[in-house]
């Protein structure tokens, strides 16, 4: 049994910023911001990937560290983007609200105890080999924007991905070997974050994100993990799969943009 709270959204969010920071290792361009108690990345001014995680957690988020997080965007042509937990400093949010914040986007986080766990089969899923890079990231792509053709700023985000020295990136194929869909996990603090699930189009309702899911669990079990993580649209097919196989909802983020 996982109970909800401050102590396990600041360990799912350190992972969570554990990731960002991943990303941008090593990416041409990349900025990274340690701030608030969070992490502030920059991938590109219209990346996915440019984004602020974890903030006030720790403690409340001063004026002047707002200030210096809006300056780290904008000086790069960036909107200003939060991906705020409803656990951080209520002031926090306060302050934000006075500064015209408006939310873009709702995801719900899903967890689920490791301790004891049993995973299911997935034959059809492998971890991803280190010269595999570019079928990986074209398969996330290719189920993430729903088209085979990407572009190139489309190929880096599944690029930064699987270039993180921490990443363990997973590929579903057919019996024909064809790629079917795509995966990664992170662990941090015992926390395994899943993350980046991508089913192609004609693959889907064939157990495809099942097996991905499972192959994952029984990884983050190998390594030890006590609790793992994922993040979904609410309502979403995903979001099924993942309370099929045990997951609750643990709470509610929101995307701020200002």
């Amino acid at each position: 049994m996982i109970f909800a709270g401050t102590a396990l959204a600041r360990r799912i969010e350190a992972a969570e910023a554990a990731i960002a920071r991943g990303c941008a290792d090593g990416q041409p361009g990349a900025a990274v911001l340690e701030i608030a108690g969070g992490t502030v990345v920059f991938q590109g001014a219209d990346s996915p990937l440019s984004q602020a995680v974890g903030l006030g957690l720790n403690g409340v988020v001063r004026e002047d560290e707002l200030n210096a997080i809006e300056a780290f965007f904008r000086s790069r042509g960036a909107p200003v983007t939060i991906d705020l937990c409803p656990l951080a400093d209520a002031a926090f949010v306060e302050c934000m609200g006075r500064r015209g914040y408006r939310i873009t986007e709702f995801n719900n986080v899903l967890v689920k105890p490791l301790v004891g766990v049993e995973t299911g089969a997935s034959p059809r899923v492998r971890q991803a080999l280190a010269d595999e890079r570019e079928r990986w990231a074209q398969t996330a792509g290719h189920g993430f924007f729903e088209q085979p053709d990407l572009t190139d700023q489309e190929m880096e985000v599944g690029r930064a991905i699987f270039s993180m020295p921490s990443a363990l990136c997973f590929l579903a194929e057919s019996d024909a070997g064809a790629s079917a869909g795509a995966a990664a996990m992170m662990v941090c603090g015992g926390v395994a974050v899943l993350f980046a699930d991508s089913t192609i189009a004609e693959f889907r309702k064939r157990g495809v994100h099942r097996e991905l899911i499972a192959a994952r669990l029984k990884q983050a079990v190998a390594l030890g993990c006590d609790v793992a993580a994922a993040t979904t649209a609410p309502g979403s097919g995903s979001q099924r799969n993942y309370e099929r196989v045990g997951f609750q909802v643990a709470y509610t983020k929101a995307t701020l943009v200002g």
